[in-house]
C-alpha cells in the first residue's frame, strides 16, 4: 500500500473514531433508584439499586467500553464489556444497569453499590477513561422506593466538550403515584392521551371524514398502480416487438410491393380459363380414352428367370 492509501486509511479511521465519540455525547443518565424495595427485579429475582442510560440520538450506538463509576477519581471502576449484542442501543432506546457490586452475574451488573442517605455522585466516561460524557447527583433525601428521573427523556441540560455538569432543574423525584410514574427501561414521560387524536376526534366525532380519507387513499393507490401497470406493460410490449424485428430482419428481405394487374392481363387470363374449361363443349356425349402403350420392363420378362424351362425329350 502506498503512502497516499495509508493516509486515506488513517483519515477515515480518525473520522470514524471522532464520529463515535461525538455520538456517545448523546448517551445520558435518565433515571436512578437507590433503594429498590418494591420495584423491578433482575434476572435472578433480586431487587437492587439501578441506573438507566438513554440514547438520546437518532442513530444506533454501541456502548461497550464506556465506564460507569461512583468515584470520579476512579473513572474506570466499571467498564461495559464487549461481546454482548444487547449493548448496542437503538435510537431513543434505554438500558438498565443494576448497582449490586456483583459483575459476575452478567453484563448489566456493576461493580459498585449506591448508598442510601448520602448524595450519590454517578459519572459516565467514554472508552478512553478520561472524557466525561454525563454525570448525575442523586440527593440524600431520596426516599426508599422512589426514583430520581429526568423530566423529559434525554434532556439533562446544556453541555459541551469542556463543560459537562449536573443540572438539578432537569430532574425530579418520582414515587410511582402522585409524583409521577417510575419507568425503568422505558420512557420517563408517559402521555395518557394524544393531543392530535383528541383534536381530530373533536372535529370529526362520527368518523365520516376519517372514512372518506382512508377510502380516498386506498382507491388513489389502486388507480396509481393500475396506471403504472398499464404504462409498463405497453413499454415492455414495444421493447419485445423491437427485439423481434431486430432478430428477424437480417434473415429476411423486405417484402416487395405487389401492384394490381392491368385490364389486359385479366382479360388474357379469363380467355385462357374459358378455352381450357370448355375444350369438349361440342362432344359432351363422347368419352375419349387414350390408349397408352405399356412400357417394357425386364422385371416381368420370362427370359430372365433363374433357370430355363426343361424341355421334354422322348427316347
Amino acid at each position: 500500500m502506498n503512502k497516499k492509501g495509508i493516509l486515506i486509511l488513517l483519515a477515515a479511521l480518525l473520522c470514524s473514531v471522532a464520529a463515535m465519540a461525538q455520538g456517545r455525547k448523546g448517551l445520558v443518565f435518565n433515571e436512578v433508584m437507590v433503594q429498590n424495595d418494591s420495584n423491578i427485579t433482575d434476572a435472578y429475582g433480586k431487587r437492587h439499586a439501578w441506573i438507566e442510560l438513554f440514547n438520546s440520538t437518532r442513530a444506533s450506538m454501541q456502548i461497550s467500553n464506556v465506564y460507569i463509576t461512583d468515584d470520579k477519581s476512579v473513572p474506570t471502576k466499571y467498564g461495559v464489556p464487549r461481546g454482548d449484542h444487547n449493548t448496542k442501543l437503538g435510537p431513543l432506546q434505554h438500558v438498565l444497569f443494576f448497582a449490586d457490586d456483583d459483575p459476575g452475574k452478567g453484563t448489566f451488573h456493576m461493580s459498585f453499590e449506591l448508598t442510601p442517605g448520602i448524595d450519590n455522585h454517578i459519572y459516565l466516561f467514554d472508552a478512553d477513561g478520561k472524557t466525561l460524557i454525563d454525570e448525575v447527583v442523586v440527593p440524600a433525601s431520596l426516599p426508599a422506593g422512589c426514583a430520581f428521573a429526568l423530566k423529559q427523556d434525554g434532556v439533562s441540560g446544556d453541555k459541551d466538550d469542556d463543560n459537562v455538569k449536573f443540572h438539578p432543574e432537569c430532574w425530579e423525584v418520582r414515587d410511582g403515584a402522585q409524583l409521577g410514574y417510575i419507568t425503568p427501561g422505558e420512557c420517563n414521560k408517559v402521555e395518557s392521551t394524544n393531543s392530535s387524536v383528541e383534536k381530530f376526534r373533536a372535529n370529526d366525532p362520527h368518523g365520516f371524514v376519517l372514512t372518506l380519507m382512508a377510502m380516498g387513499i386506498v382507491f388513489s393507490a389502486l388507480l396509481l398502480l393500475s396506471i403504472c401497470f398499464y404504462f409498463f406493460g405497453k413499454l415492455n410490449e414495444k421493447r419485445a416487438t423491437r427485439k423481434k424485428v431486430a432478430a428477424i430482419a437480417p434473415n429476411h428481405e423486405a417484402p416487395h410491393t405487389v401492384k394490381g394487374d392491368s385490364g389486359e392481363e385479366i382479360a388474357a387470363i379469363a380467355m385462357a380459363l374459358y378455352e381450357h374449361l370448355n375444350a369438349h363443349d361440342k362432344e359432351d356425349a363422347i368419352l375419349t380414352i387414350n390408349k397408352v402403350k405399356k412400357a417394357y420392363s425386364p422385371w416381368s420378362s420370362k427370359i430372365y428367370t433363374l433357370r430355363e424351362t426343361p424341355s421334354r425329350k422322348t427316347w
